[in-house]
């Protein structure tokens, strides 16, 4: 059974399917193709979905689809950014005029006469977010959500530091990031950017802001699912993929991208997957030793049962002992403080960086005098 979790800035109706849709890679299929796979993901609980197209084909079928329901019960993001040329190729921009033109052109075709997310499309660089306040595509979002065209806003990116930049505005609903076990383990590419410990800091942030993420990249670009490609040199499936996406802080909803009914039909599979099929745990003999034994904040080890946020007391226990007073008093307020650990081991287990939680718990007890 699919299962939905709430925006934490929206609406009581904006629930998003754990599992979403990306379009960024079905401009190949026929437009009957692509119209059905997304009428398919909606028929099986599906309800979010990234509209960045791969192509500009891929528009107008979504917009026929999406017409056959309600059109509040469907959610999509749709980018400021990303531009198609005459030929209907994908391209990225921040020039204001191109990114205006598009919008107008991708509402027409869709046939909607609002967005759910508006996303600041593809900002990798601190500078990249400076143009496109000094050309008013900021200023324009912002006026498109008072006007209620543009429901939410929010960005996509790959940089923990630009992230953190567009985050500091105090603005964003919804951010878009890349999360996968290669990326968090430092198996990096060009588009997996930042330490183990910036990436889990910058999730960390968004839950605690209420910020929703969006993922995207969940297979590392399919390397994940074959054992020859994978860092791990062993394949993970689709459906761990997916979980361990899922088991992230602040994340919503995971958006891979699909090529047509086939890649949907396996999508499928995990709402109704069993707890072993989904478990990841065997990547933690794998851990890079450089990250071995160090809390990343990650909260993979989650839920504890005995309702400790084992991130977060984590995060302020390191904190305080590097001399942060307020990581204390913050610790001090938790409702569920590191003494309520009943020692079943259940952290320990599930840590993919192989961290000693319940020793970490009874340090925490001590240090804090409890």
């Amino acid at each position: 059974m699919m299962e939905y979790r709430q925006l934490p800035h929206g609406e009581k109706n904006e629930k998003f399917s754990v599992l979403g849709l990306g379009m960024g890679g079905i401009q190949r299929a026929p437009d009957e193709e692509i119209e059905h796979t997304v009428r398919r993901a909606i028929v099986n609980g599906v309800n979010y979905f990234d509209l960045c197209g791969g192509a500009a084909n891929v528009y107008a079928p979504f917009g026929r689809a999406i017409r056959a329901v309600a059109r509040r019960k469907i959610f999509f993001q749709l980018h400021f950014g990303a531009v198609y040329d005459e030929e209907g190729n994908y391209g990225w921009t921040t020039d204001a005029e191109r990114i205006k033109r598009t919008f107008d052109w991708e509402m027409e075709t869709l046939g909607v006469d609002y967005i759910d997310m508006g996303f600041l499309h593809c900002i990798d660089k601190v500078e990249d977010f400076e143009k496109l306040e000094q050309g008013g595509i900021v200023n324009l979002v912002q006026e498109l959500k008072r006007q209620g065209v543009v429901r939410h806003i929010g960005f996509s990116s790959h940089t923990p530091q630009a992230a953190n930049r567009i985050l500091d505005t105090g603005f964003i609903d919804m951010m878009m990031f890349s999360v996968n076990a290669a990326y968090d383990f430092e198996y990096s590419d060009d588009l997996g950017m930042g330490s183990a410990g910036e990436r889990a800091a910058l999730l960390r942030r968004c839950q605690e802001e209420g910020v929703g993420i969006s993922v995207m990249k969940p297979f590392h670009a399919g390397k994940l699912l074959d054992a020859r490609e994978s860092p791990f040199g062993r394949a993970m499936t689709r459906n761990q993929c997916i979980q361990y996406a899922l088991d992230c802080p602040g994340v919503l909803t995971v958006v891979p991208g699909v090529r047509g009914l086939d890649d949907l039909n396996e999508l499928l599979t995990f709402p109704d997957a069993a707890q072993e099929e989904r478990d990841y745990a065997f990547i933690r003999e794998l851990t890079p030793k450089d990250i071995e034994g160090h809390c990343v904040y990650c909260s993979h080890c989650h839920p504890c049962p005995a309702g400790i946020d084992i991130g977060l007391v984590n995060k302020y226990y390191d904190l305080a002992r590097a001399g942060d007073e307020m990581a204390k008093n913050h610790y001090r307020k938790l409702g569920t403080k590191a003494s309520a650990c009943r020692d079943c081991g259940h952290c320990d287990r599930r840590c993919p960086f192989q961290v000693e939680q319940s020793r970490r718990m009874r340090e925490m007890a001590e240090y804090f005098g409890e």
